[in-house]
């Protein structure tokens, strides 16, 4: 999982997973460049649409939370350990 996190590109990922991670990126980087041919290489993985559909709400949520937070100097709550510091990390 933290390898995933760090650099998604070198982890062990299914292409699948590998597929979605590039969607994500690029939905998040590069939106304006979205296209269909975008949400066809996700079904040739086998997401249909209502996994695509979820995928792109949760992408981009993240992306309009993390947004909002950083326009409005929101701090990170002290409980929350960094990446790689809790249970398991």
């Amino acid at each position: 999982m933290h390898d995933i996190a760090r650099n998604w590109r070198e982890a062990d990922l299914s292409a699948a997973d590998r597929a979605l991670c590039e969607f994500a990126e690029k939905l998040t980087h590069r939106q304006q460049e979205m296209s269909p041919v975008d949400l066809d290489q996700l079904r040739a993985h086998g997401f249909d649409d209502t996994a695509i559909h979820d995928a792109t709400q949760v992408i981009a949520y993240f992306n309009y939370i993390t947004r909002i937070a950083d326009a409005l100097g929101v701090e990170t709550e002290d409980f929350i350990l960094p990446w790689g510091e809790g249970p398991g990390g």
